[in-house]
Parts: structure tokens; C-alpha cells; sequence
């Protein structure tokens, strides 16, 4: 499975897809496992392209 051991946060929704996947889900609106960065939706994204930038080492 892709996301077996991996954890993740995602829309509420979307929970029993994540866990399909073999994935932890995580209930905070912003999660960064390993290369993952994920959040709930649009009201994150801040928070969430800061991570991604910083895992891209855009300071």
C-alpha cells in the first residue's frame, strides 16, 4: 500500500481514503511526515506553503 506507515492529515472527508491507504490520518489542519506536507484545505495553505517551501530549501 503507498501510504502504510506514513501519517497525513486531509479534508475530514477524506479520512477513510487516507486510511484505505494504508496511512495514519492525523486531525490537525497541518502535518509534515518525512517529504509529506499536508493540511485540511484552503484555509491552511499558509502554514502549508511554508513547509513545502522550506522542503524544497527555499529560504
Amino acid at each position: 500500500m503507498v501510504g502504510v506507515g506514513r501519517e497525513l492529515t486531509a479534508y475530514t472527508a477524506c479520512r477513510p481514503e487516507v486510511e484505505a491507504a494504508g496511512a495514519t490520518y492525523i486531525e490537525e489542519p497541518l502535518h509534515v511526515d518525512g517529504n509529506i506536507v499536508s493540511a485540511h484545505a484552503w484555509p491552511d495553505l499558509p502554514g502549508f506553503m511554508r513547509e513545502f517551501l522550506k522542503k524544497l530549501g527555499v529560504k
